[in-house]
């Protein structure tokens, strides 16, 4: 086959999936359209659960975006070669998934027409209005980053400008892990912990997502990626897996050690239904240790197909485990007189109820579909495949 006929077919590929993904944006935008015409009696929220599915895929990507960026400040701010050259990567797909995920944030707050009262007064107690800030910064931060590194005129700026989304991603993450830690009106929040917990969270999140797209983009074009980058990649995302489990297991003995929280931790540890499915089969086996056991082994850790099916495996533990945290927290009753029972017509005191709908599902999956598409037309267009100086490789690969 000549050249002109593969990128004729190479062309045509990429016109069928920027047309599929954009028809799943497409489908996404009909849902959050739905739901904004019929009220949200068409969901599963209730009084009660008020952040429902599109919450838990809005801070996946939210947190994911903070944690894939993590890969080129390993290599501007750390000076490490090999993930240098996947930093411009790293920073598209953090825009991109920031992108989606604030894009299904605003359509589920069912009024998405008063994002300018939102962007434009400012209550500075609120950690909300917090978050709108560092979001907006985050967007200018990281494309300025971009820009000194695919720019020769400004690479000098290049380590300043990532040095400045190291820290401002930080701020971001634990301002994100603060909304749940700072709200006291339900019973499985209002923990410290949850700031760092979210940080290392981002951490795994993002570098499971960018191991995927990596793989998948290197199959697009041919490539194979070096045994030695491969290994280096799969002994960091077990690290950071290992480190969100250590994380989760704190965080349930710090609630175990309170007396008033142990009615919270036996609903999600062992009578929970749902919830408790989620946290042991979701995040705990498929999200955590299968991903540790394969990583670590020593042949499959090796093995692209094993290491590509772990990250898949670790991003769907991850949309458990925030699954748990989101809903769970809010199907909890908060306790408002400690050691007795309370019932009325607003159910205190009981379980609360979630089933998500259809619509809700498709809304997220539809921000999921425009983080791949603002990543697919930017690869097609500009030059963010990664390119390996295979000197640096062999070389950092002898200090592993």
């Amino acid at each position: 086959m000549n050249i002109d006929a593969f990128r004729k077919i190479e062309e045509r590929a990429f016109y069928a999936l920027a047309a599929l993904l954009g028809l799943v944006v497409l489908i996404g935008l009909g849902a959050a359209h739905y739901m904004e015409t019929h009220g949200h009696v068409v969901t599963g929220m209730t009084n009660q659960i008020v952040w429902g599915l599109p919450h838990v895929f809005a801070v996946f990507m939210i947190v994911a975006a903070s944690g894939v960026l993590n890969v080129a400040s390993i290599g501007s701010v750390f000076g490490k070669p090999v993930y240098k050259a996947r930093a411009p990567l790293s920073a598209l797909l953090a825009i991109a998934l920031l992108a989606g995920g604030l894009t299904v944030l605003m359509l589920d707050l069912g009024r998405p027409d008063r994002l300018i009262v939102a962007m434009t007064h400012f209550n500075f107690k609120s950690i909300f209005a917090l978050n709108v800030i560092l979001y907006t910064g985050f967007f200018a931060i990281v494309a300025a980053y971009i820009w000194t590194m695919m720019d020769r005129k400004v690479k000098g700026f290049s380590k300043y400008a990532g040095f400045s989304a190291f820290i401002w991603r930080l701020a971001l993450t634990t301002a994100t892990g603060s909304i749940f830690g700072f709200l006291v009106a339900r019973q499985a929040y209002s923990s410290a912990i949850l700031a760092p917990m979210f940080i290392i969270m981002s951490f795994s999140y993002g570098l499971a997502v960018f191991i995927v797209v990596q793989s998948f983009m290197y199959a697009w074009n041919g490539l194979t990626l070096d045994e030695a980058i491969l290994r280096r990649m799969k002994n960091l995302l077990a690290t950071f897996v290992g480190a969100v489990f250590y994380f989760t297991i704190v965080y349930h003995m710090t609630n175990l050690y309170f007396a008033k929280q142990w009615d919270f931790e036996r609903f999600i540890l062992l009578d929970g239904g749902i919830f408790t499915t989620l946290f042991w089969v979701g995040q705990i086996a498929i999200g955590t240790l299968i991903p540790l056991a394969m990583l670590l082994h020593p042949t499959l850790g090796i093995n692209s197909k094993s290491v590509l099916f772990s990250a898949l495996l670790i991003i769907l533990g991850g949309f458990a485990q925030l699954y748990v945290i989101i809903i769970g927290g809010q199907a909890f009753p908060l306790s408002i007189f400690p050691g007795m029972q309370e019932t009325s017509t607003f159910f205190d005191g009981a379980i609360h109820h979630y089933n998500p709908s259809l619509p809700e599902f498709l809304l997220g999956l539809g921000g999921i579909g425009i983080a791949l598409l603002i990543t697919t037309i930017a690869v097609r267009i500009l030059h963010f495949v990664p390119q390996d100086d295979f000197h640096h490789v062999s070389k950092d690969a002898l200090t592993d």
